[in-house]
């Protein structure tokens, strides 16, 4: 297929210059009716804001240019089949799991998984069972599952419906995936891939394996994290397994909006284009990038950015080097207080902050400018800093015990207690750092002293926690037994 093609976003383009009027939904009326809205994002924005209009399709139902488009995207990743998303991969996530479990069906998968796939299991009705991840001591950080810890779990549990893998995690780190995908398929169970912020790894050799060159059976991408597509727009991609796409479709269609947004949808189509013709090109110009900013901030002392070969290592583990991990536990400063200067005095926004790290995203779009700014401010928060090493609170994860299955702990009563007097009750909520959006204890858990100190060590550092209705977690719902 030619991919220098944007099949749906001309067809957009045809409308807005076409001016046609506008007796139809959107109400702002080509903005119109939002005019300081307007004024400020431009006239072919609020143009392109268009609903079910005749020849540019409808996506839960499409039969002509978004077909053509999502031909594109499939062929661009070497899929069976895809699917535009424009409610974030939460809605293909949600897809590939009740997509292959039924209410009381068991899913093998890490316990580091992010809050959209607890979502999930309340929606699916499906019971997890977790395979722990391995931890990096030195950085502080979890890392991810290992094919011989996964193959003990679905030894254990022969009649798993399906395995769930991360690739990569938020912190870049990847499974040996192929291994995993080999050790599932023996036994009889698809592979869903959680690919959030893997889209670009597809398209350079310098990167661990994607889903699909892994053989997966279903993966989600957020091609708004790291493929150059708009916020909220991802895709949801069908391998070439038995997993039949009309009934992925079907599934798909449960979540999908009826006014999606034209704007994301074309931001995708344009996205798929820059990846599939240009993607090694511009990718080839990052990696450059990122290993000059890596020996540059590995040169100020205190700092330590890993690269690949770090991961690489004992052999279990890959690395996608567009996350810029930098742990800062030596210059004296924990994460959370290295992104608060880096915000407030040096007008600096970085993705995610630790007790011992943080985490810099780098994109299709990065610029060197960018960077040198990073290094400037790290070189001089590094001059006025005291080095003595930082040790406050261990990397901890935690694996309490399933009482109740997530969707009936959803929708079961509920009371509210004090957080220090939680111990021994089941959770009806879940308790987060965000990011990155893993649980600590999610809805049907018990609620240990373990993990109340932790908590309050994690409140004391003001790290970002979610997930109760108690914004500050002094408060918990917990089962009203």
């Amino acid at each position: 297929m030619d991919q220098f093609r944007t099949p749906l976003f001309d067809a957009v383009k045809y409308h807005v210059k076409r001016n046609a009027v506008p007796l139809q939904i959107p109400g702002h009326k080509h903005g119109n009716g939002l005019v300081e809205y307007k004024e400020f994002v431009g006239e072919n924005v609020l143009r392109m804001d268009l609903n079910q209009t005749r020849g540019i399709d409808i996506i839960w139902d499409p039969t002509s240019v978004i077909t053509e488009a999502e031909k594109l995207l499939a062929e661009t990743f070497q899929a069976s089949a895809a699917y535009f998303l424009i409610n974030g991969t939460t809605s293909g996530v949600q897809t590939m799991i009740m997509s292959t479990c039924k209410p009381g069906d068991q899913i093998i998968l890490p316990r580091n998984v992010h809050k959209s796939i607890f979502n999930a299991l309340i929606l699916s009705g499906a019971k997890p069972v977790y395979v722990l991840p391995e931890i990096s001591s030195e950085l502080g950080i979890v890392l991810s599952i290992t094919e011989s810890n996964l193959r003990i779990v679905v030894e254990k549990n022969p009649t798993a419906k399906a395995v769930l893998a991360i690739n990569p995690s938020y912190y870049g780190v990847t499974s040996n995936l192929k291994s995993i995908v080999e050790a599932a398929h023996h036994n009889g169970m698809p592979v869903l891939v959680d690919e959030a912020h893997g889209t670009h790894m597809h398209f350079h050799d310098h990167f661990p394996v994607s889903a699909m060159e892994a053989g997966a059976d279903i993966s989600a991408v957020s091609l708004h994290k790291t493929g150059g597509s708009m916020t909220q727009s991802s895709a949801l991609l069908i391998g070439n397994s038995g997993i039949d796409p009309l009934y992925i479709k079907q599934v798909l269609n449960l979540a999908y909006t009826t006014s999606p947004s034209y704007i994301l949808l074309c931001s995708l189509d344009v996205a798929r284009k820059q990846l599939a013709t240009r993607g090694r090109q511009i990718l080839d110009q990052l990696l450059e990038l990122l290993k000059w900013s890596r020996e540059e901030i590995n040169k100020i002392g205190g700092y330590f950015a890993p690269d690949k070969v770090f991961f690489e290592e004992s052999g279990n583990f890959s690395f996608d080097e567009t996350k810029l991990l930098i742990n800062v536990r030596k210059i004296g400063l924990t994460g959370y207080e290295v992104e608060e200067m880096l915000a407030r005095d040096y007008n600096i926004l970085i993705e995610l902050a630790d007790m011992y790290n943080i985490l810099a995203i780098t994109g299709l779009g990065e610029r060197k400018e960018y960077l040198e700014a990073l290094i400037n401010a790290l070189t001089d928060i590094a001059r006025h800093t005291d080095r003595s090493e930082i040790k406050k609170i261990d990397a901890i994860q935690f694996n309490p015990e399933i009482v109740m299955q997530p969707r009936e702990a959803f929708y079961s009563p509920k009371r509210s207690v004090p957080l220090e007097q939680c111990a021994g009750e089941i959770s009806g909520e879940m308790i987060m750092v965000y990011p990155p959006g893993i649980p600590l204890v999610s809805m049907g858990e018990v609620i240990t002293h373990e993990i109340i100190e932790y908590v309050k060590q994690l409140k004391l550092e003001k790290c970002t926690l979610q997930g109760t209705s108690d914004p500050c977690v002094n408060f918990v719902m917990v089962l009203d037994r």
